[in-house]
Protein backbone atom coordinates (compact mmCIF):
# COMPACT_ATOMS: atom_id res chain seq x y z
CA UNK A 1 0.00 0.00 0.00
CA UNK A 2 1.33 3.46 -0.86
CA UNK A 3 1.48 6.45 1.46
CA UNK A 4 -1.39 8.04 -0.45
CA UNK A 5 -3.50 4.91 0.02
CA UNK A 6 -2.70 4.88 3.74
CA UNK A 7 -3.69 8.54 4.07
CA UNK A 8 -6.94 7.93 2.22
CA UNK A 9 -7.69 4.90 4.41
CA UNK A 10 -7.11 6.95 7.58
CA UNK A 11 -9.42 9.70 6.28
CA UNK A 12 -12.15 7.17 5.43
CA UNK A 13 -11.85 5.48 8.83
CA UNK A 14 -11.97 8.83 10.62
CA UNK A 15 -15.02 9.97 8.65
CA UNK A 16 -16.88 6.71 9.28
CA UNK A 17 -17.86 7.98 12.74
CA UNK A 18 -20.79 10.45 12.67
CA UNK A 19 -19.48 12.64 15.52
CA UNK A 20 -16.20 13.13 13.70
CA UNK A 21 -18.05 14.29 10.60
CA UNK A 22 -20.04 16.68 12.80
CA UNK A 23 -16.81 18.01 14.33
CA UNK A 24 -15.39 18.63 10.86
CA UNK A 25 -18.52 20.55 9.91
CA UNK A 26 -18.15 22.71 13.03
CA UNK A 27 -14.58 23.67 12.21
CA UNK A 28 -14.89 23.75 8.44
CA UNK A 29 -15.07 27.56 8.26
CA UNK A 30 -13.80 28.75 11.61
CA UNK A 31 -11.23 27.81 14.17
CA UNK A 32 -12.79 26.71 17.46
CA UNK A 33 -11.38 25.87 20.88
CA UNK A 34 -11.79 22.29 22.05
CA UNK A 35 -14.17 23.44 24.81
CA UNK A 36 -16.59 25.00 22.28
CA UNK A 37 -16.46 21.85 20.17
CA UNK A 38 -17.16 19.64 23.20
CA UNK A 39 -20.14 21.81 24.21
CA UNK A 40 -21.91 20.76 21.01
CA UNK A 41 -22.06 17.09 22.00
CA UNK A 42 -23.65 15.08 24.78
CA UNK A 43 -20.54 13.00 25.41
CA UNK A 44 -17.57 13.53 27.69
CA UNK A 45 -14.78 15.94 26.82
CA UNK A 46 -12.46 12.94 26.89
CA UNK A 47 -14.50 11.32 24.10
CA UNK A 48 -14.35 14.52 22.05
CA UNK A 49 -10.61 14.73 22.69
CA UNK A 50 -10.23 11.21 21.31
CA UNK A 51 -12.24 12.13 18.21
CA UNK A 52 -10.06 15.22 17.71
CA UNK A 53 -6.94 13.06 18.01
CA UNK A 54 -8.22 10.65 15.34
CA UNK A 55 -9.13 13.53 13.00
CA UNK A 56 -5.71 15.12 13.53
CA UNK A 57 -3.97 11.79 12.94
CA UNK A 58 -5.87 11.40 9.67
CA UNK A 59 -4.64 14.84 8.57
CA UNK A 60 -8.16 16.30 8.60
CA UNK A 61 -7.62 18.84 11.41
CA UNK A 62 -4.94 21.29 12.35
CA UNK A 63 -4.31 22.19 15.97
CA UNK A 64 -3.00 25.47 17.33
CA UNK A 65 -2.05 25.97 20.95
CA UNK A 66 -2.47 29.24 22.77
CA UNK A 67 -1.39 28.86 26.39
CA UNK A 68 -3.35 25.92 27.74
CA UNK A 69 -6.08 26.18 25.10
CA UNK A 70 -6.17 24.20 21.88
CA UNK A 71 -7.87 25.47 18.75
CA UNK A 72 -8.93 23.31 15.83
CA UNK A 73 -9.65 24.00 12.18
CA UNK A 74 -10.43 21.64 9.29
CA UNK A 75 -7.62 21.01 6.81
CA UNK A 76 -9.26 20.86 3.36
CA UNK A 77 -6.00 19.54 1.90
CA UNK A 78 -6.40 16.55 4.23
CA UNK A 79 -9.27 15.46 2.00
CA UNK A 80 -7.25 15.67 -1.24
CA UNK A 81 -6.42 11.95 -1.34
CA UNK A 82 -10.01 11.01 -0.57
CA UNK A 83 -11.27 13.38 -3.28
CA UNK A 84 -8.88 11.86 -5.81
CA UNK A 85 -10.00 8.36 -4.82
CA UNK A 86 -13.69 9.28 -5.21
CA UNK A 87 -13.06 11.12 -8.50
CA UNK A 88 -11.26 8.07 -9.86
CA UNK A 89 -14.06 5.75 -8.79
CA UNK A 90 -16.71 8.12 -10.20
CA UNK A 91 -14.91 8.43 -13.54
CA UNK A 92 -14.58 4.65 -13.72
CA UNK A 93 -18.27 4.21 -12.91
CA UNK A 94 -19.27 6.70 -15.59
CA UNK A 95 -17.09 4.93 -18.13
CA UNK A 96 -18.64 1.58 -17.20
CA UNK A 97 -22.16 3.05 -17.47
CA UNK A 98 -21.32 4.54 -20.88
CA UNK A 99 -20.07 1.17 -22.15
CA UNK A 100 -23.17 -0.63 -20.84
CA UNK A 101 -25.50 1.84 -22.56
CA UNK A 102 -23.51 1.58 -25.80
CA UNK A 103 -23.58 -2.21 -25.60
CA UNK A 104 -27.34 -2.07 -25.13
CA UNK A 105 -27.63 0.12 -28.23
CA UNK A 106 -25.24 -2.08 -30.17
CA UNK A 107 -22.52 0.59 -30.45
CA UNK A 108 -18.82 0.11 -29.97
CA UNK A 109 -15.99 2.61 -29.49
CA UNK A 110 -15.08 2.11 -33.16
CA UNK A 111 -18.66 2.85 -34.30
CA UNK A 112 -18.70 6.10 -32.28
CA UNK A 113 -15.36 7.28 -33.73
CA UNK A 114 -16.56 6.56 -37.26
CA UNK A 115 -19.86 8.37 -36.58
CA UNK A 116 -17.91 11.37 -35.30
CA UNK A 117 -15.83 11.54 -38.49
CA UNK A 118 -18.85 11.16 -40.73
CA UNK A 119 -20.69 14.13 -39.12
Amino acid sequence: MTGADDTTDRALQALAEPRRRAILRLVAHEELPATRIAEQFEVSRTAISQHLTVLKGAGLLSERREGTRRFYRARPEGLAGLRAFLDEMWAGSLDTARRLVEAERGLSDTDEREEGRAG
